[in-house]
C-alpha cells in the first residue's frame, strides 16, 4: 500500500470514528454498537468521500426513512438537516441528489452483515425460559414483495406471467427466518416469483444460519421428504404438517399414543430438479414421527391437524406439546405481516433492483432493532418479547426519537429507561382461539380497474404524453 493510500485510508477511518463519536444521540445508536458497523463496513470493503453524509449518517438516515410512515426520500433527507443544524454544524442540501448517491454507495453487504449479526446476537442471548425443552426454534415462511414499475426491476424481478404487459409490477420472492422465543429476523433469500430454483423450498436450503440441534418449524410446503432428510443431514430437527398429497394410516408404524406412531418413508424416484449425485447422497428411508392433533376451538376452519416430526421420542415430547409448538408457527405469518404492513415492506420504492435489495434488508435490520428493545423491555417486564405490541414499541420509538435525538448524559439514559418502561407496558391481550370473521365493513370506492397502461388510459382521454 502507498503513502498516499494509506493517509487516505487513515482520514477515512478518523472520519468514520469522529461520526461515531458524533451519533451517539441517533435513532438506533442504543441497540447497534459502532464497534459492529465499522466491523461490518471494513468487512464490505467499503470507501467514502469526506462529506456530509458519510456511511454512518447515510445509514441512520436510511433506517430512520424505513420506518418512518412518511418513507420518503425528501422526509430523511430534512430529518438530516434538522439533526446537523441542532448540533451547530454546516448543514446539508435539502435536495435529495447526494443522500440518494451516498445510499447507493452503501454496500448491499452491510446491510446482510449487519441483519445478520443483530438477529443472532439476540437469538443466543435468549434466556432458557423462553425456549422449547432447551432448543432453539426458528420459524420460516415465505412471501412476496413488488416494486416500481422499471425496465430494470422488471427484467431482474418479472412480473407474473398471467398479467398483460404494462399492467403488473415487478415481483420478488422472499423467505425470511425467524426466532419463534424473539422473533428477531436471523436470514432471509430472496429471489424471482416464478422460474427453475426459486421456490421456497430452493430459496431456504442456501441459507446457511442453521445449527445442529435447531428446530425448524415450518407449514406443509416444506414437509417433502427431500426437504426432511436435508435438514436431518444437517442435524436439524423439522416440525411440520403432512403434505397434502401423502396420506397417513395410523394401522402402520410403532405406536407410540393415540393417534401418535412412528413410520419409515422410502425414497421416492429421483425429481427432474435434482442431480444425480446429490440424489444418490440422500437416505434411503426416513423414519417419520406423525400425531393427529384435533382442534376443538369452535370456527376453526380445519378441524384435524397431522403434524409431521423428526423428533421421534414421545417421553421427551409429548404429543400435545408438539401440537403446541406447531400452534406457534402463526407467529411466523404475524411477524411477515408486520415487516410488510406495519414497517411499509408490502411496496417498495427504490427503482433498482440492487436498492430494492438493501431497502428489504434495511427494512429487517430496523425490524431487528426494534425487537431488540422489545427484548430488554420484556426482561425488565418479567415477559417475553411475544407478550409486547410491534406496532406500540414502533410508535413509542417515534415519540421519544426527537428527546432522544437531542438529549444528553444522564437526561438521556433516563429518557431510554422510560423508553423500555413504555415499550413494556404496551402488552397484547392473550385471547386464544381467537376468531374474527374474514370480511371487510368499510366499502371502496367504486372505480374501474386500470385494465390498460397508464400512457393509453391518458391518450383515451385527449391528454399529451
Amino acid at each position: 500500500m502507498g503513502h498516499s493510500t494509506a493517509r487516505k485510508r487513515y482520514r477515512q477511518i478518523a472520519l468514520l470514528r469522529t461520526q461515531f463519536a458524533q451519533a451517539d444521540r441517533l435513532a438506533f445508536a442504543d441497540v447497534l454498537s459502532a464497534g459492529r458497523v465499522e466491523a461490518a463496513l471494513h468487512a464490505a470493503g467499503a470507501t467514502w468521500r469526506d462529506c456530509v453524509y458519510t456511511p454512518i449518517l447515510t445509514l441512520w438516515a436510511f433506517l430512520g426513512q424505513v420506518v418512518s410512515p412518511d418513507g420518503s426520500c425528501r422526509a430523511a433527507v430534512a430529518r438530516v438537516l434538522a439533526w446537523l443544524v441542532s448540533r451547530g454544524e454546516p448543514p446539508c442540501t435539502p435536495q435529495t441528489g447526494p443522500y440518494c448517491k451516498a445510499r447507493a454507495r452503501l454496500p448491499e453487504s452491510l446491510f446482510i452483515e449487519l441483519t445478520r449479526q443483530t438477529g443472532a446476537a439476540l437469538h443466543r442471548a435468549v434466556p432458557h425460559d423462553w425456549r422449547w425443552h432447551e432448543r432453539r426454534v426458528k420459524l420460516v415462511d415465505g412471501t412476496t414483495v413488488t416494486m416500481p414499475d422499471t425496465e430494470e426491476n422488471q427484467k431482474e424481478y418479472p412480473q407474473q406471467t398471467a398479467q398483460q404487459p404494462g399492467l403488473g409490477f415487478p415481483i420478488a420472492r422472499l423467505v425470511v427466518v425467524f426466532c419463534l422465543a424473539c422473533g428477531t429476523v436471523l436470514d432471509a433469500a430472496m429471489g424471482r416469483y416464478q422460474g427453475k430454483k426459486t421456490g421456497e423450498n430452493t430459496l431456504l436450503r442456501a441459507l446457511q444460519g442453521f445449527e445442529p440441534q435447531d428446530i425448524l418449524l415450518a407449514d406443509r410446503c416444506f414437509s417433502g421428504y427431500f426437504d426432511l432428510a436435508h435438514w436431518r443431514q444437517r442435524g436439524v430437527d423439522v416440525v411440520t404438517l403432512l403434505h397434502q398429497r401423502r396420506r397417513s394410516d395410523l394401522r402402520r408404524g410403532r405406536r407410540l399414543g393415540p393417534g401418535d406412531h412412528v413410520v419409515v418413508w422410502a425414497k421416492p424416484p429421483r425429481p427432474s430438479w435434482m442431480d444425480v449425485e446429490t440424489y444418490a447422497g440422500v437416505p434411503e428411508t426416513l423414519a417419520i414421527r406423525e400425531v393427529r392433533v384435533r382442534v376443538a376451538v369452535p370456527a376453526f376452519r380445519i378441524k384435524v391437524l397431522q403434524v409431521v416430526t423428526t423428533l421421534l421420542d414421545a417421553a421427551v415430547y409429548p404429543a400435545s406439546d408438539l401440537a403446541e409448538l406447531y400452534r406457534a408457527r402463526w407467529h411466523a405469518e404475524l411477524d411477515l405481516r408486520t415487516l410488510k404492513i406495519t414497517l411499509g415492506m408490502d411496496v417498495l420504492r427504490c427503482k433498482t433492483p440492487e436498492m430494492v435489495r438493501k431497502e428489504i434488508w434495511a427494512h429487517l435490520l430496523a425490524y431487528n432493532l426494534i425487537r431488540r428493545l422489545m427484548a430488554e423491555a420484556a426482561g425488565e417486564f418479567g415477559c417475553t418479547p411475544r407478550d409486547l405490541s410491534f406496532k406500540g414499541a414502533l410508535q413509542t420509538l417515534a415519540e421519544f426519537a426527537d428527546c432522544l435525538l437531542h438529549a444528553r448524559g444522564h437526561t438521556r439514559k433516563e429518557l431510554y429507561e422510560w423508553l423500555l418502561i413504555a415499550i413494556g407496558a404496551h402488552q397484547v391481550n392473550d385471547r386464544p382461539g381467537r376468531v374474527e370473521p374474514r370480511a371487510r365493513k368499510r366499502r371502496r370506492k367504486q372505480y374501474p380497474r386500470l385494465m390498460q397502461p397508464r400512457r393509453v388510459a391518458k391518450r383515451r382521454l385527449g391528454v399529451r404524453c
